[in-house]
């Protein structure tokens, strides 16, 4: 690959001059992790970071609700706190944990160095975005003080206006937050992916994983300002005497659950269209072969972005909504499902007779085509409304949930922790931690969710601590799967604190791939690259005798 020198962006963009090492220290300290650090590589790993931190707190919560299901009477968890914990649990899964790590940590990690971009467009931007989301995460601790929201994670009115109000209040405050957060870096990436990508490279050189977020950062500007509005003023309802969601003074819950939804449902592909992205790009280093259908797995990303803003009312299939909206959404429910289709089977083609190594990126990346097939045909069938208000609000939607987003997005985030921690590290984790933590996590995984299908179907409500007793023994093997899938977290926690340490050095190209971000040193310069590289090649294009895996740039004369 050759090299050529542009203009320097980001952080350092002013004029085209030379790098030198007076330009900026070799390499950040560990202090400067804990900085107001511009530089989109720290902020992918602060990101990342604080992201486990609250993925491990949410963790806590879930196992806590599992001891408490395990018998059918409340005597674990006053009843109050396992509300709280179960409301709390499902907002910090996915605002803090599954979002910000996805989007927030391997976005800004990824797509700078991926289009060959020294930083992204707005640097000061992307390290404000990211902070609001520390104040937020406090914000949702701080409202155990006050008994914790206790309304379930959609917030529904009027449960959400009369029960904790001061940590009701605390809890919309952190998601008019993040989802702050989240409108300033969708802007940030939607730049930094049309106007900086490096002059050679075309549009079908651009890697899978940036088009996805490209799709994911229009669909959350497009989204996440109507759930902010919904939430303030569910906000003043709770605390100024206004009545938008009053039912009792002429307000109207059903518009909340419209404005909740119309972001709610997005937000599932918000979490899980970066997932994809990093399936499009681990499993085709680790099969050696070029990815199979490359032009319809980036349409389709956009096919989602477009479709999915016309889905939110399957979740409302229940509140009295017409024969007409029934229709027109089981329609626009089941055609969402046709571009998640072709993803799944351009990447069961690219598998297809590829030179497969079963490192453990690939493993979880096997393991998530497993799961969110498993978890997609079950929420084809919610997406009909005859079969939907049967099972709504019982323990069938509890499993497609979590098939969908424990089974594809955080499988999916291991897979790139698996893949990427040599980039990150400059070393790779160890493959035997790494297997040890794939076999818990599936084996804890469809322990716990799988008999929540057969629950859900026989009528077991969800969010409830107390249930018949008829339900009791499919209800301890999901939380004996529960500890396993937190035991599971321990080989896992060992392997980065050991690897990053002391691990087996990667190179700077430990898995031969051919897209761009591999160009450059692991970890990368400050700058990305002294001179910023040439696209003479696609992303994907192995089995060619005349490319060879990229290394360290060469240096222009």
């Amino acid at each position: 690959m050759t090299q050529v020198e542009f203009p320097s962006n980001g952080s350092s963009a002013a004029n085209p001059v030379e790098l030198t090492q007076e330009s900026h220290p070799p390499a950040w300290k560990w202090y400067d992790y804990f900085t107001f650090n511009v530089d989109h590589k720290v902020i992918g790993i602060q990101y990342l970071v604080t992201a486990f931190v609250f993925y491990l707190i949410g963790g806590l919560m879930a196992v806590a609700l599992r001891v408490e299901l395990a018998t059918p009477d409340s005597d674990f968890l006053d009843p109050n706190l396992y509300n709280a914990f179960m409301t709390n649990h499902g907002t910090i899964m996915i605002f803090l944990w599954i979002v910000p790590s996805a989007i927030g940590g391997f976005g800004n990690y990824l797509i700078p160095l991926m289009i060959g971009a020294r930083d992204m467009a707005f640097p000061k931007l992307n390290a404000i975005a990211f902070w609001l989301n520390p104040p937020a995460g406090l914000l949702l601790l701080a409202s155990f003080i006050f008994g914790g929201s206790q309304s379930g994670w959609t917030a529904y009115p009027p449960l959400s206006l009369i029960t904790a109000p001061i940590a009701q209040s605390f809890w919309i405050l952190a998601i008019v937050l993040v989802g702050t957060s989240s409108i300033l870096g969708s802007v940030n990436f939607i730049i930094t992916i049309l106007m900086m990508k490096v002059p050679t490279m075309k549009w079908d050189q651009l890697p899978l994983f940036c088009w996805a977020i490209l799709a994911t950062s229009v669909l959350a500007l497009l989204s996440t300002p109507v759930l902010a509005a919904g939430l303030v003023l569910l906000l003043f309802d709770i605390n100024f005497g206004t009545s938008f969601f009053k039912p009792d003074a002429g307000g109207n819950v059903v518009i909340y659950q419209h404005l909740f939804w119309f972001y709610s449902h997005p937000a599932v592909y918000l979490m899980i269209l970066p997932i994809f992205g990093i399936m499009s790009e681990v499993v085709p280093v680790h099969a050696r072969k070029p990815i199979f259908g490359y032009k319809a797995i980036a349409y389709s990303s956009l096919a989602i972005c477009v479709v999915g803003l016309f889905v939110w009312v399957h979740h409302m299939f229940t509140s009295g909504t017409p024969g007409w909206m029934r229709i027109f959404f089981t329609i626009s429910t089941l055609i969402v499902a046709v571009p998640t289709g072709v993803k799944i089977f351009a990447w069961v083609a690219t598998l297809w007779g590829g030179k497969i190594r079963f490192t453990s990126a690939m493993l979880f990346a096997i393991g998530l085509l497993s799961m969110f097939v498993m978890g997609g045909l079950s929420g084809v069938t919610l997406g009909t409304a005859p079969f939907d208000v049967h099972v709504h609000d019982t323990y069938y939607v509890v499993a497609h949930f979590h098939y969908v987003l424990f089974g594809g997005s955080v499988f999916g985030i291991y897979a790139a922790i698996y893949h990427w921690f040599p980039k990150m590290t400059g070393r790779k984790l160890n493959e035997t931690w790494g297997r040890i933590h794939f076999a818990l996590t599936f084996i804890g995984t469809n322990l716990t969710f799988l008999p929540m299908h057969q629950l859900g179907l026989q009528g077991m409500p969800r969010r409830v601590a107390m249930y018949d007793p008829q339900f009791v023994n499919l209800n301890q093997i999901c939380t004996f799967g529960a500890f396993v899938l937190g035991l599971s977290v321990i080989p896992f926690t060992i392997n980065i604190v050991q690897s990053w340490r002391k691990g087996e050095l990667a190179g700077d190209n430990p898995w031969q791939a051919l897209s761009l971000e591999w160009t450059t040193s692991s970890p990368p310069l400050i700058e990305n690259w002294d001179v910023l590289p040439v696209v003479n090649h696609g992303p994907y294009e192995y089995g060619h005798s005349e490319l060879q895996p990229v290394g360290t740039p060469e240096i222009s004369t």
